[in-house]
């Protein structure tokens, strides 16, 4: 009998449920996890260091990072009170479950991202997905019986979204969204937004049990400093504070945010290359003989192999690191590959249009 066999006392849910499917690799292009190829700007980075140490390190950060909402409610045009922070928007993941899906349901269109299903199952909420219709756009008829019949809880629609990178027209999200009453938390992840070009603050903004998830992880290019936010209803956002750990964003993090939302200009700049090299990557990959390419609205795009196990070792052995999604609903074949560099993507269009076969 193992250790973790001896722990008696672990929830038969947490047991049962896989960990986060990842395994760091190195390689010399990491293409493999939607990440800004570019650093913070080294003047932003050093003035984000100068302010964090400016700052008492013995002291503890604000209780509730009161000071950062109060930024981020102002760059978002959102009332602070209703701006909830943590460390990454998984975090307010595993909170939304919390709040509405134990004892309840999680539903969201399948594949998803992965987080939602996993705090689903370790917090014994009801996981239900409706698989995504073969162009992916969403399941709307069998997503508004799902919500008529299987509340209250909460209910995920990623837009733009992940891993496929499709974006749905804004009216088939509205009617989704109105077709929760008030049965449910209704979240919309915007993770993606700046590269799309969408914005749903107007759709939360109508209904007290509605939220945006938003984070600093993909276009500001923050991710190793994690922090992730959600816009919604003072008293809705009031219930879920009280989930949060206390003084659960730290003196640096803040520090370097603040700096970010002084400075957003590098911003646009960073979404605009990308959505350049993400559609010329796409319309080179288009004459791959075997592989086919979709359309992305985001900083990553879907392609579908004949063997994704052999296309991924392949990609591999010329220093290129993607992402696997084979093993998803629906996506057999399927790999996700981030948008990097224009030198990063011509190595990987390079080694891409030589496998040939696989």
């Amino acid at each position: 009998m193992t250790t973790q066999d001896r722990a008696r006392s672990v929830r038969e849910a947490v047991r049962r449920t896989p960990a986060y499917p990842f395994t760091p690799i190195d390689a010399p292009i990491k293409l493999d996890q939607n990440e800004n190829p570019y650093d913070f700007p080294p003047e932003l980075k050093r003035l984000a260091l100068e302010r964090a140490a400016e700052r008492a390190w013995n002291r503890y950060p604000d209780l509730t990072a009161d000071t950062l909402r109060e930024r981020i409610g102002a760059y978002e045009q959102w009332d602070p009170e209703g701006v909830l922070v943590t460390p990454g928007s998984n975090v307010i993941i595993k909170l939304l479950t919390e709040l509405a899906g134990i004892g309840q349901t999680v539903l969201s269109a399948q594949p998803n991202f992965t987080v939602y299903t996993l705090e689903a199952s370790m917090l014994g909420a009801r996981s239900v997905g409706e698989p995504l219709n073969a162009d992916f756009t969403l399941p709307e008829a069998a997503l508004t019986a799902r919500l008529a019949d299987s509340g209250p809880g909460v209910f995920y629609l990623t837009q733009p979204h992940a891993p496929t990178g499709h974006s749905d027209d804004a009216a088939v999200v509205e009617r989704l969204v109105n077709a929760a009453g008030d049965d449910w938390t209704v979240v919309i992840d915007e993770a993606y937004h700046q590269y799309s070009g969408t914005d749903y603050r107007d759709l939360v903004r109508a209904a007290p049990n509605r939220l945006s998830l938003r984070t600093f992880s993909k276009a500001w290019g923050l991710a190793g400093l994690r922090l992730g936010y959600a816009l919604m209803d003072p008293a809705l956002a009031t219930h879920l504070r009280k989930l949060v750990s206390a003084f659960n964003v730290n003196t640096l993090t803040q520090a370097a945010v603040e700096v970010a939302l002084e400075h957003p200009a590098y911003v646009a700049e960073r979404v605009a290359e990308a959505v350049r090299e993400r559609d010329r990557v796409i319309e080179a990959l288009a004459a791959h003989p075997t592989w086919t390419v979709y359309p992305s609205r985001t900083n990553f795009f879907l392609v579908r192999t004949p063997n994704a196990d052999v296309a991924y070792r392949a990609l591999l052995t010329h220093g290129i690191l993607v992402r696997r999604q084979d093993s998803l609903p629906g996506l057999a074949g399927c790999l996700r590959v981030g948008v990097g560099t224009p030198a990063e993507n011509d190595a990987f269009l390079a080694a891409a249009l030589s496998i040939q076969a696989e």
